[in-house]
């Protein structure tokens, strides 16, 4: 009996699958799961034409082939500084010995194989663009290769100007090549100074050099002395001696400017912006004390300036994002502040190409501790995006009640470019004030509008979302008015007057008819 019922209540379970291969097997399955969830995702952009895509963007290419050339680049540029510095010096100076030559003759060897290997290697393959296209055929880039200047000349003045472009900060490389083109020079002087002194005889007269100490560094001190004009020199003795001090005059009053001068346009380019800034302030500054600014106000708008230098080292972002080429200004806006856009309820669905052109709108302000970024009562024209800093939604008395601090990516005003003005509908609701420095990015209602033109459908969505959230107030409202009649039920209804105050009254307006 007991087995029987036993088969009737729990038939004996089936055998599990059989498993040849569990590595196809898993294989197969996650397959399969990637396929459901691709399928679902799929499922959502046939209903919601205008979601984002589920395809992943190709990712950005990145430079390392060019930090790899810059990086072969740098290792000729040492192969050229040691030719032009110690071959020179090693032709002056009497440097060549049986302990030193086997040193020499292996650096030599060692260059030129560096200096083979960039011709015969490196250099031929490099791209070129000819017509806008970029050529990549081997043979053409060798050919053009051997046509170029570059096959004429060392590599290090390709190298200087590949350098700057890479650097955060370019003018420190060009303050270094310029103070290397200054010790080149009278390291030169200096060899020629030593040639003339052999020619002239060591220690002949009192201007050559007199064979103590080190060679090298002696007449290397001449040179700085004689070229800079620094003075003190012995007298030269012989007309060789007078011509070439008259020489070397005449080479430092020439090179040596033109070398000075280069160094100050380097450094009056790398502080061309904070001189830009300074007369700016300086200039308001004046502005506001011709007026009688309070001090107060003055002390705000210092504040202004120096925190929004120190924050973004320039004034105004706009100005430089001007210069560049709609596809650069593009890139940026959406490298920053996409992502963020993307997270608005109220833009979700929106076509991308529309979120975009809103970011090109966009313009970055900087609040002071304590400025009030909104007031309640305020028309809504504006939504804000917080790019670094926080803001406080503040309320009660004296706005001493924090409600909600807000920090760097949140969002806050974008019904207020739905809402029309009509019956007060655009005003704003809540103060909203600055906790610190912060630097807001702002949409203006108008720039928005705009854009909608061009994007209809994104309008209609847009309109739908929008009348859905000014919707989400309208209940509470209605329940205000609710509980405000519940709370009139408790006292009850007002009792009617009684019959013999009625009849008095009635009383009263037929006194009034007889008297008239």
């Amino acid at each position: 009996i007991f087995i029987t019922v036993f088969s009737e209540e729990a038939p004996p379970p089936s055998p599990p699958p059989v498993v040849y291969s569990r590595y196809t097997d898993d294989t197969l399955r996650g397959m399969i799961k990637r396929l459901r969830e691709r399928t679902e995702m799929l499922k959502e952009k046939t209903i919601d034409p205008y979601a984002t895509s589920p395809e992943i963007s190709p990712p950005v290419s990145k430079y390392s082939k060019y930090r790899r050339y810059i990086a072969w680049l740098t290792v000729v540029a040492v192969a050229f500084n040691y030719n032009v510095w110690f071959c020179s010096a090693r032709l002056a100076f009497p440097y060549h010995s049986e302990t030193a030559n086997p040193y020499w003759i292996f650096f030599d060897i060692l260059s030129d194989a560096v200096n083979i290997i960039d011709i015969m290697v490196w250099q031929p393959r490099l791209q070129f663009v000819k017509a806008g296209d970029i050529i990549k055929d081997r043979a053409l880039t060798k050919v053009h290769y051997r046509k170029s200047q570059r096959f004429k000349i060392e590599s290090f003045f390709e190298f200087s100007d590949r350098l700057e472009s890479i650097m955060a900060k370019a003018y420190i490389w060009r303050v270094a090549r310029t103070t290397g083109y200054l010790l080149f020079m009278l390291h030169l002087n200096a060899c020629a100074f030593y040639v003339a002194s052999v020619h002239q005889g060591l220690a002949t007269t009192t201007w050559v050099y007199d064979g103590k100490g080190s060679a090298y560094l002696r007449c290397y001190y001449f040179a700085v002395r004689s070229l800079i004009n620094i003075g003190g020199l012995p007298e030269p003795i012989t007309t060789f001696e007078i011509s070439f001090q008259m020489t070397n005059f005449f080479i430092g009053v020439f090179v040596f400017s033109s070398l000075i001068g280069q160094m100050r346009d380097v450094i009056g380019a790398a502080t061309a912006g904070e001189t830009y800034f300074r007369a700016s302030m300086d200039g308001c500054v004046a502005y506001m004390n011709t007026y009688s600014i309070p001090k107060l106000v003055q002390n705000r708008v210092r504040t202004w300036y120096n925190y929004t230098w120190a924050a973004q080292g320039m004034l105004d972002e706009s100005e430089l994002l001007d210069k560049m080429p709609l596809v650069m200004r593009t890139a940026i806006a959406v490298d920053i502040n996409l992502a963020t856009f993307q997270k608005i309820a109220l833009f979700q669905g929106c076509d991308q190409q529309m979120l975009v052109d809103m970011l090109l709108r966009l313009k970055s302000i900087v609040y002071l501790p304590g400025d009030f970024v909104v007031k309640k009562g305020d028309i809504g024209k504006e939504m804000y995006i917080i790019k670094s800093g926080a803001v406080q939604v503040v309320g009660g008395p004296d706005n001493s009640i924090v409600f909600v601090t807000l920090k760097a990516g949140c969002v806050f005003g974008e019904i207020s470019l739905l809402q029309s003005a009509k019956d007060g509908g655009n005003r704003r609701t809540a103060n909203v004030k600055a906790h610190g420095f912060a630097n807001l990015f702002v949409l203006e209602k108008k720039d928005l509008f705009d854009i909608l033109v061009h994007y209809p459908e994104s309008q209609k969505v847009l309109a739908r979302k929008g009348r859905k959230l000014i919707k989400a107030k309208g209940p509470a409202a209605a329940k205000t008015t609710e509980e405000k009649q519940k709370g009139l039920t408790l006292f009850g209804q007002k009792p009617p007057t009684p019959k013999m105050l009625k009849a008095f009254g009635n009383f009263g307006g037929l006194m009034d008819k007889l008297k008239v």
